[in-house]
């Protein structure tokens, strides 16, 4: 993934979040719940891809804001796991759901920090 770049948490887990999506995405699609596949498919991937587009932001003002449509995109996620997980028919997606608010914390936290100045 990053050959030469220092581990990052949020970017691993984002990526390795993001296939998981992808997995369930496919589940949802063989017993032909479309919408939520596709739904999920957007934004469960687009939050890795705008963590990762964080990472060469051109001012501390553009990782902040990258990183609030990422923390969009989870909050998005998280709705359509939720729906999901409430509606009967539907593969199980507990893990998915504990993921995302992991997600969802961390991506608060650096938020938080970022905007404070400090270096977590």
């Amino acid at each position: 993934m990053q050959s030469n770049k220092e581990k990052n948490l949020i970017v691993d887990l984002t990526f390795q979040f993001a296939l998981d999506i992808i997995n369930y995405a496919e589940q949802l699609q063989k017993i032909k719940k479309y919408v939520l596949a596709t739904q999920l498919l957007k934004s469960g991937t687009s939050i890795g891809a705008n963590v990762r587009e964080a990472q060469n932001a051109e001012s501390k003002q553009d990782f902040i804001h990258k990183m609030k449509v990422a923390a969009k995109e989870a909050d998005e996620t998280e709705y359509w796991l939720l729906l999901c997980n409430s509606s009967e028919g539907y593969p199980n997606c507990e893990k998915l759901l504990l993921d995302c608010l992991t997600i969802i914390k961390i991506l608060s936290k650096i938020i938080s920090s970022s905007k404070n100045g400090d270096k977590n």
